[in-house]
């Protein structure tokens, strides 16, 4: 070996790696930090939202904390909405009357924390899941602050809060079981209803997809229409109950108008499909005048039209109604429904350019086939009150009226 070289030690150099060492977490420590907040500026909630933005406290990590402290005053168990050890504020929502003019300052106050730091929106959301789950712990008066400062959060459009957050937590079979999820929401659409329209309302319960279930917000002794009627009535939000008794109304319908399609495009057994008839209508209570006209559209909807051979469009649709004259029979029990049925058809037959020229064809066929009296058909030619192209009609209808009149003279 020269003696100039160095001696050199054999092997690899292995590199150290730097692990990240993360800060351990002290909920506790930030709680009180922002329970201090409130405290030093005595609950005035514009200088507790301005320490609170230029604060350097780590609201992406204790979010909800924050949320439990603005909501209660401090923190509170994992799970529960029981106060848990540390310090607390007399400001807090739960602290508050049960008032709007009271509750607003809050909603408000987090409307700001959240313009400055958006993030925050999913822990309100965790928060408010988690309290609205665990109703029955608050006091009946504490609910109702809940109740009224989320109605007024979707008021204020509360920086993106979704209503499912709301009313999906909501949908718990022991909170409604023991009417507590009834009395939230009666609160929470009289206070909404304050400051918003009716369609407002709808819209909030469409995006919160509960619109079309909002019975299942009742214990099961009270889940029946008529229930929801007197309840809602009763609360003073009489155009709720009358919405919601339309809405049942059209589902009905629907369920009816689904079965008989079903039966007559498999041209099913008339007096299965006569029994059908009857069984939807009495259970849904449905008006004569209702089922006459469904009647006729499921009739017609089963026709295989043509758009190019009219004559082929026209033996459809006779055959179709010889087909099905007896279910329409059955339900044209009066004058008055056989003249509601030459109103159906005189709007389809408008509506429908292929079927303008059928009209006359297809009520000298109701007549043939007992489903339509002369007089019927000579009121409606010389008083209708339907003006969708009755001009034309008439015109049309004109020969075999003249047949009627003369046969009648003849008598």
């Amino acid at each position: 070996m020269s003696s100039k070289e160095k001696p050199t030690l054999g092997g690899t150099r292995i590199k150290t790696r730097k692990r990240n060492i993360a800060a351990p977490l002290d909920p506790a420590a930030f709680a009180d930090a922002v329970v201090q907040i409130y405290l030093d500026n005595v609950g005035d909630l514009e200088l507790v939202a301005k320490y609170i933005e230029s604060s350097e406290l780590n609201f992406s990590r204790y979010g909800d904390t924050f949320f439990e402290v603005a909501f209660t005053g401090g923190r509170t168990q994992p799970g529960t909405t029981k106060p848990d050890e540390g310090e607390r504020h007399p400001y807090s929502l739960i602290d508050c009357e049960p008032k709007r003019e009271a509750i607003l300052p809050s909603v408000i106050y987090i409307q700001k924390i959240l313009r400055r730091r958006p993030f925050l929106i999913k822990n309100l959301e965790n928060v408010m899941r988690r309290f609205l789950q665990s109703l029955e712990l608050f006091e009946e008066n504490e609910r109702k602050k809940l109740a009224i400062f989320t109605a007024l959060a979707f008021s204020q459009k509360l920086s993106g809060l979704p209503p499912e957050t709301v009313f999906q937590p909501l949908l718990k079979d022991n909170l409604i079981g023991k009417g507590i999820v009834l009395t939230f929401i009666t609160d929470f659409f009289r206070e909404y209803l304050v400051d918003n329209s009716f369609d407002d309302l709808i819209a909030i319960l469409k995006r919160g997809k509960v619109e079309d279930n909002l019975l299942d917000f009742f214990p099961s002794s009270k889940k029946s229409p008529e229930a929801f009627s007197e309840h809602f009535t009763n609360a003073g939000m009489l155009q709720l109950a009358e919405y919601y008794e339309k809405k049942m109304f059209e589902v009905k319908l629907k369920e009816m108008k689904t079965a008989l399609t079903t039966q007559i495009s498999e041209e099913a057994d008339i007096a299965e499909v006569i029994e059908t008839a009857k069984h939807h209508m009495k259970e849904a209570k449905l008006p004569d005048i209702e089922v006459v006209r469904l009647l006729w559209d499921v009739i017609m909807d089963a026709v295989q039209w043509s758009s190019k051979n009219q004559q082929q469009n026209a033996n459809s649709a006779i055959r179709q109604v010889k087909m099905w004259a007896e279910l329409l029979n059955t339900f044209c029990t009066t004058g008055k429904l056989e003249l509601e049925l030459m109103y159906t058809i005189q709007v389809q037959c408008y509506d429908d350019a292929k079927l303008m020229k059928l009209f006359p064809e297809i009520v000298k066929s109701l007549y043939d086939l007992d489903v339509l009296a002369e007089d019927t058909i000579l009121y409606w030619f010389r008083k209708g009150t339907n003006l969708k192209g009755r001009q034309t009609f008439v015109k049309s209808l004109e020969p075999f009226v003249k047949w009627l009149e003369e046969a009648e003279e003849e008598e």
